[in-house]
């Protein structure tokens, strides 16, 4: 196998860029959809290509890329008008931007076997889109040739699943400080919720635990209770939507007591490091319009739970996990392998981090077990 110092010089790549059915190249001249095409070296139209897409992280570059196009397959890293802007976004729009990409494959780069990469929170998205090309259910929210494409995605072949969120809504809702008591006051805080108060742990009791998970959806609540009047407000006087702040969004118990959904992971740290130096900073969700946290994270509304989506999958299916991930648990893998409907699929948990970014041996691992699957399944 290529060694990771050299990789990159077993394969070549191209930018791709596209209009899409609901937004057009603006005037400066960029186009809403980007991305890089990775292929393997003098190979410019591998019959089987991967596609990865998140929510907001710019994928273009993605660290797998490489791995997989060196093992003979194309890799699109593929953004949505929505990188860099989680303030944003709107399922149906991102969806539609994921068929600009999925259809460049087959129409252009002579692909003829799509595999929907699901890499961290990009997991629930490419599973949603897959779902939709299976069963619409957005259409309503769009009118048009955005109405138009919406009912018609092509579907993809495999679904891959790597150390993923279940979903936007549910990964927000479990990261929570639940001890937040005003949302427009960083500092407010119920000291009998707050997990980083040593009368409460880590080590967390069971109780706490129940009254700890039961306060964080209860704040997800609150928050869409809010929002739903505000827009009401809002739009009664003719103004569309605005702006609002999330703080302290970094405090899962699972990041400061490993003896919850134990793992490999280093204990006390999350994606930022310190969580209680992380949960005092900007993070996810930091800044979000009304819409789009009905569309995104609200637990009541948002179309982007994972659960519902998985379950309608019916193609192969692989699960990969990082048994070292500080944001994505075990329990959280099983989760979304048992709600994939598809009876074709496997769950593999590997040594790594979540972006097995902690051993160059790790990515070979896990490129390996994808590219044995999927030839497994070719």
């Amino acid at each position: 196998m290529t060694s990771d110092a050299r990789i990159e010089d077993a394969v070549d790549s191209r930018f791709v860029s596209s209009v899409s059915p609901t937004a057009p190249r603006i005037m400066a001249g960029g186009h809403p959809c980007q991305g890089i095409y990775w292929t393997p070296k003098g190979n410019p139209h591998p019959k089987v290509a991967f596609i990865a897409t998140h929510y907001n992280v710019d994928f273009s570059e993605h660290y797998f890329a490489a791995y997989v196009a060196s093992r003979g397959y194309g890799f699109l890293g593929w953004n949505t008008r929505y990188r860099g802007a989680e303030d944003m976004f709107l399922l149906e729009h991102a969806l539609v931007d994921i068929s600009v990409g999925v259809k460049w494959l087959r129409e252009h780069a002579g692909v003829e076997k799509v595999v929907i990469f699901g890499n961290s929170g990009g997991g629930s998205l490419m599973a949603a889109y897959q779902a939709e090309a299976i069963a619409p259910t957005l259409t309503g929210n769009l009118v048009g040739e955005g109405a138009d494409c919406l009912s018609a995605l092509p579907k993809a072949d495999y679904y891959i699943s790597s150390n993923a969120h279940i979903g936007r809504p549910e990964v927000m809702t479990d990261w929570m400080d639940a001890s937040v008591t005003d949302e427009w006051d960083p500092v407010a805080t119920d000291p009998s919720l707050d997990p980083f108060n040593p009368d409460n742990g880590p080590p967390y009791t069971p109780e706490f635990v129940t009254r700890y998970r039961a306060a964080q959806r209860a704040r997800n609540q609150r928050i869409t209770d809010w929002v739903k009047q505000e827009l009401k407000r809002l739009n009664d006087a003719g103004i569309p939507d605005r702006l609002f702040p999330l703080f302290r969004m970094w405090g899962d118990l699972r990041c400061m007591d490993p003896s919850l959904d134990p793992s490999d992971r280093k204990p006390g740290l999350c994606y930022r490091g310190d969580p209680r130096v992380a949960n005092r900073s900007p993070s996810i969700g930091r800044a979000c319009m009304l819409t789009t946290w009905l569309n995104m994270w609200s637990l009541e509304t948002s179309k982007c739970q994972g659960e519902p989506h998985l379950k309608k999958l019916d193609i192969p299916a692989l699960v990969i996990q990082g048994t070292a991930d500080t944001g994505v648990f075990p329990s959280d893998a099983k989760r979304i392998h048992g709600a994939i409907g598809s009876e074709d699929k496997t769950l593999e948990l590997l040594p790594g981090a979540h972006y097995f970014e902690d051993s160059v041996q790790h990515r070979h691992d896990a490129a390996d077990v994808v590219s044995d699957w999927l030839k497994a399944h070719l």
